[in-house]
């Protein structure tokens, strides 16, 4: 297999889509190039034909889409599993209590900051914040970044010292080293799981190689690289 398979994904599920494609190139001589983008950058990027993918991994909501939509072609689709959004702060800054959605509406308030993404993660932050009519009290005090690791970074690097982030478990397990700390997934009865699929584009240059990629993704072996890098 010489094939180029050309990968368009959600960043949310990045780590375990890069093991995933190294190793299948290195099985079959395929070529497996990964592009990532967030979620609402790369739904319009399908929809207005500028991907430019063999395959795509989305939000199922999204991937449903697609296919309803003649983009992806129907029955081809894998489950990658899903994501938990979370609450994330530098290293050495306190920890709030996130234990209940009581807490954790009190814990946003008293924080100096709050920093999240506009991606799909972000936007699910932005909704929580309207529901919990905390919406117009944390305005001012919210920094919106494009992308989850553009959060990680601020608080890696910011003073504040309250500051309180949000993002996807898998985004933020990529910076615990680099200077911030998971405090936990939201609290169970205002939680967030994202459940990714895989698709194969109706314009795929290389189905065969490619629709071959998403099964794998699909073995009992990916979800244990999946599940390692925060995907359950």
């Amino acid at each position: 297999m010489t094939e180029e398979i050309r990968v368009l994904s959600a960043g949310a599920v990045k780590r375990g889509v890069g093991a995933l494609a190294e190793a299948f190139g290195r099985d079959t001589g395929a070529t497996v190039t990964v592009t990532f983008a967030t979620a609402p950058v790369l739904k319009r990027k399908v929809e207005d034909g500028t991907a430019e993918a063999d395959v795509f991994i989305a939000p199922v909501p999204a991937m449903k889409g697609f296919e309803e939509k003649g983009l992806v072609v129907a029955g081809t689709g894998a489950v990658i599993g899903g994501v938990k959004a979370a609450v994330v702060v530098r290293d050495g800054a306190h920890a709030p209590d996130i234990s209940t959605a009581e807490t954790f509406k009190i814990a946003i308030l008293d924080a100096d900051s709050l920093v999240y993404n506009r991606a799909s993660s972000g936007l699910y932050i932005e909704e929580l914040m309207a529901r919990l009519g905390v919406a117009e009290e944390v305005a001012a005090k919210t920094t919106r970044l494009a992308t989850g690791g553009e959060v990680m970074k601020h608080l890696a690097a910011s003073e504040a010292p309250n500051e309180i982030g949000f993002g996807q478990i898998p985004e933020i397990s990529v910076y615990e080293d680099q200077g911030v700390t998971l405090v936990g997934p939201l609290p169970e009865e205002i939680g967030k799981t994202t459940t990714y699929a895989a698709g194969l584009s109706a314009t795929a240059r290389a189905p065969e190689p490619a629709q071959a990629f998403i099964d794998t993704m699909a073995t009992p072996a990916a979800k244990e690289t999946f599940r390692a890098t925060g995907v359950e």
